[in-house]
């Protein structure tokens, strides 16, 4: 029990001298803008097809299984605010991040563990590059950007998906059903849930950074560092959405 708590409080200390580092090399020339570019272009576009797939079956299979509860109770026209308010503030950016968390970031960590174990970091930090600038530095900011793009996209992608789900029952216009989910939409219920985003594309990216780049020699490290990274990244959005809603209660 000594020995696994002394582990969780040395793994805790390296990966917060490893985000500290990440703050300091931020604001330090050069700046790595292709890498920058490249990596968001690895995140974002190559996401989209699989987040528009399940943005998609999201609002499809929310507004299946809502609407005979809803119309039980003579609140049919109340399904598209509801299946809209159910997305925006927590299906669509949890289920999201989680999939990002199991496409992205077990990606850096193989990537960078096998960069690790093949020795490729070692070489270009010969070679007067700075590995953690150009490998860590710009796959944490392209995660931090993109995935609240991603999740505004599936938040669309998944109000209209409850567009077809409600149609397949009953009949209602786009018109009418956008009113009724903008009629039913704050705000309050919009910001705090894109302000988490940030978060959890941050350390959707630091996590998976981390486990790659601290990887040790091996290649069975390689596959530890992927599978680490996705259960790792995991937990954290389950708890950094747990203090959202917690201060998203408290404050709003």
């Amino acid at each position: 029990m000594i020995e696994g708590l002394k582990n969780i409080l040395t793994n805790t200390g390296n990966i917060s001298l490893f985000t500290a580092r990440f703050f300091k090399e931020l604001f330090l020339p050069p700046f790595q803008i292709n890498e920058f570019l490249r990596q968001c272009y690895a995140v974002g576009c190559k996401s989209v097809p699989l987040i528009t797939l399940t943005g998609f079956i999201m609002g499809l299979v929310l507004t299946i299984q809502s609407r005979p509860t809803m119309v039980k109770f003579g609140a049919e026209t109340w399904l598209p605010g509801m299946v809209a308010l159910s997305l925006i503030r927590e299906i669509a950016p949890v289920i999201t991040a989680l999939i990002c968390a199991g496409k992205i970031s077990s990606g850096m960590g193989a990537e960078l563990g096998s960069m690790k174990v093949t020795e490729q970091i070692d070489a270009m930090e010969v070679s007067a590059v700075n590995p953690y600038k150009y490998l860590v530095v710009t796959r944490v900011l392209a995660t931090t950007l993109m995935i609240p793009l991603l999740v505004v996209y599936a938040d669309l992608v998944g109000i209209l998906g409850g567009y077809i789900g409600y149609n397949i029952h009953g009949a209602m216009g786009l018109q009418r059903y956008l009113t009724g989910v903008f009629e039913n939409l704050e705000f309050i219920d919009i910001i705090p849930a894109t302000i988490k985003t940030f978060f959890f594309g941050f350390f959707i990216g630091m996590i998976g950074c981390y486990k790659g780049f601290t990887a040790s020699n091996g290649t069975a490290s390689v596959g530890v560092a992927a599978n680490s990274a996705v259960v790792t990244a995991s937990l954290a959005i389950f708890i950094i959405d747990m203090l959202a809603v917690q201060l998203t209660d408290l404050f709003f």
